[in-house]
């Protein structure tokens, strides 16, 4: 069964965009910039390829591409773990009467953990903490209004992508990289504050 959106939800899904390359200059030339815009514009995480020409690039801009590549990787699993400590936190949350009810709503939210990871691993391979758009975080939290996103389980979400993230990295790693994940995870937790 699909989930029947209006017009204003299908432009808010447009609009929702976490990552902003294009206030990464002067530390990425144009070229290093159009490599990560046209992975985000492809809804992909970056190739071997992309990584391999991002460090050309930008060489002191890109230390942690290694860490990326590892949670490129490893994504799945990531999300994976990710949703099954959401649906332990929440139980019953994708029954009938639960905020992620029917399945096609907590499908979403799955895909938006792995939409999360994505974004954050350009951050982590440009070596941008400051790596989202905030007006396409304003729609997304307008998006997840308009929807009745249960936003408490969503941040939840992010905070266990980041566990499970930094379990495979090692500690120095990610001690560093863990600022990726809380720039996000602190927008977040502003989207239920009006």
């Amino acid at each position: 069964m699909a989930i029947e959106m209006s017009d204003a939800v299908k432009d808010l899904i447009l609009k929702a965009r976490i990552v902003d390359v294009s206030r990464w200059r002067p530390s990425h030339p144009p070229e290093s910039i159009a490599l990560f815009q046209a992975a985000d514009d492809e809804r992909r995480y970056l190739t071997d390829e992309d990584f391999v020409k991002v460090v050309v690039l930008a060489p002191k801009m890109t230390g942690l591409v290694p860490a990326a590549m590892v949670l490129r990787d490893q994504a799945k699993e990531i999300v994976d773990e990710a949703r099954s400590k959401v649906l332990e936190q929440y139980p019953g949350i994708m029954e009938p009467g639960g905020r992620l009810f029917p399945a096609e709503r907590g499908a979403a939210c799955w895909r938006d953990f792995w939409h999360f990871l994505r974004s954050i691993t350009y951050g982590i391979a440009g070596g941008r903490v400051e790596y989202t758009s905030q007006l396409g975080l304003h729609h997304m939290e307008a998006l997840y209004k308009e929807l009745l996103v249960p936003i408490d389980a969503m941040t939840s979400g992010l905070k266990f992508l980041k566990g499970s993230s930094l379990a495979r990295l090692d500690a120095e790693t990610g001690a560093i990289v863990g600022p990726y994940f809380d720039h996000l995870i602190l927008h977040m937790d502003h989207f239920d504050e009006d």
